[in-house]
């Protein structure tokens, strides 16, 4: 570890190999950082942090301080942060309360300066936050989610993986997977192409997963004949029944189709 003369590390935290520290970042008691991680100059390593390998933490972030609930009283819980993540200037991330017992970010994150992720907020891997992005309690993301900057979520929400939320969204029903979102209200935009060509689908499961969301959103259904139909004329496959189960499963109810459609 290279820890600099005014950097405050307690002696009790848990420091891997390689790890810098740098002046004036401090660490408290029940932390771990793995090896490779830099903590930034002014960064905050608050009670109940565990942190990857190769993570880099910027200046003035604050990770795993309490929530921000008024039920909290005290009880052990964590912020967990993926190897390889980056936490930006400013980001705050309040650990867990009994609800899940832990806030997590996962590997290869991209949490972007002034966003805040409250307590309880599962966040997948490969996953980038832009700035000043505001996560309620519990909301949970899946992988390779992207959210412009500004995005407000509101507390339980849900994100699917591969989707895509326009900056300065305001997200207060879930956003099923493979999808763009946009627009007041927040409503489908159609689906995140660009990504998923990015991420090597092909344009033969890109074509399903439109003919899926043409069902969804574009045929003025509402979700339980949908799924139906989807279910009668499109073959089961690993995103289809992600898109289904999703939906069938969302408690908030899902954002409306373009147009307006529920």
């Amino acid at each position: 570890m290279s820890r600099y003369p005014l950097a405050n590390v307690h002696p009790e935290a848990k420091i891997g190999n390689n790890v810098i520290i740098e002046p004036f970042a401090t660490v408290q008691n029940d932390v771990e950082i793995g090896d490779g991680t830099w903590i930034g100059p002014n960064a905050v390593i608050m009670e109940g942090a565990r942190i990857g390998k190769d993570c880099k933490i910027f200046p003035g972030a604050v990770i795993s301080g309490i929530p921000q609930d008024l039920k909290f009283k005290g009880e052990k819980t964590t912020t967990e942060i993926g190897d390889r993540s980056t936490i930006r200037e400013c980001v705050t991330i309040n650990r867990g309360t009994v609800d899940k017992y832990k806030t997590v970010v996962g590997a290869d994150c991209l949490i972007m300066a002034y966003a805040h992720l409250g307590h309880d907020c599962l966040v997948g891997n490969h996953c980038i936050l832009g700035n000043a992005v505001q996560l309620a309690g519990h909301v949970i993301i899946d992988d390779f989610a992207i959210f412009g900057g500004a995005c407000a979520v509101q507390q339980f929400s849900k994100i699917g993986a591969h989707a895509y939320i326009g900056g300065g969204s305001l997200v207060r029903k879930d956003v099923p997977p493979y999808t763009k979102a946009a627009r007041e209200p927040l409503s489908y935009a159609g689906i995140n192409t660009v990504g998923l060509r990015r991420r090597g689908f092909t344009s033969e499961k890109i074509n399903e997963i439109q003919e899926i969301y043409r069902f969804i959103f574009l045929k003025g259904l509402n979700n339980s004949k949908a799924i139906d139909l989807v279910e009668k004329e499109i073959a089961a496959s690993t995103e289809r029944d992600y898109i289904l189960d999703f939906i069938r499963n969302s408690e908030r109810g899902i954002m409306k189709g373009y147009g307006g459609n529920d």
